[in-house]
């Protein structure tokens, strides 16, 4: 019997984002679901902050935001500064570049020690464990001090502009782009049309 080949979706996000947290959950359960040919993009959104922002308590406690926790029943305990990201994005590329299937390990560990932990992922010595609990630990010089990860990252940002992407999450399935938090049912139907060869 002939498998259908898995329609292409790409993530546009930032590991400091909430809103991505979840984007990134629903993601992976249509991927379970449906086995897509997923792109993970990268965009740093406070390059500005090296020590990290302060977490906004209109931000962390929106109604909206509340409401998506909820719907997908997420570990929920945001640090109350929300971490710069660039290592951590470093880290994640390198894996993607070097250790490809390690990288659902590592990608998760990072999202959960942020909003489930409250944990700086800005700091070198936590993103050090959690290398060595996704068993990457090995990747962690090549990540922080070689160009590949460096100009990979870069990529992400200039993908994001050709397609008129400024905010994150965004997505992209096949080549229909939506930006935000999308609901899964938006998402589901659009995978079908997708699949369908429809726009």
């Amino acid at each position: 019997m002939r498998k259908d080949p898995a329609v292409p979706v790409t993530l546009f996000f930032d590991y400091n984002c909430p809103f991505c947290y979840v984007a990134n959950h629903r993601l992976e359960r249509l991927n379970a679901r449906y086995g897509l040919d997923i792109l993970w993009r990268f965009l740093e959104t406070r390059p500005e902050a090296p020590g990290g922002d302060p977490a906004t308590p209109d931000l962390l406690k929106q109604p909206a935001l509340q409401a998506l926790l909820q719907e997908e029943e997420l570990p929920w305990q945001p640090p109350e500064t929300l971490p710069n990201t660039r290592r951590a994005l470093l880290l994640a590329q390198a894996v993607l570049l070097y250790r490809r299937p390690r990288f659902p390990a590592i990608h998760r560990a990072v999202f959960h020690a942020v909003f489930g932990e409250g944990r700086d992922i800005g700091d070198a010595e936590v993103l050090s464990a959690l290398a060595q609990e996704a068993g990457v630990e090995d990747l962690l010089t090549t990540a922080w001090q070689t160009p590949e990860p460096v100009e990979a990252v870069l990529s992400h940002v200039q993908a994001a502009q050709a397609l008129g992407l400024a905010n994150v999450p965004a997505l992209v399935v096949a080549e229909r782009p939506f930006q935000g938090a999308v609901s899964t049912a938006l998402l589901e139907q659009a995978l079908r049309q997708a699949a369908q060869g429809g726009a």
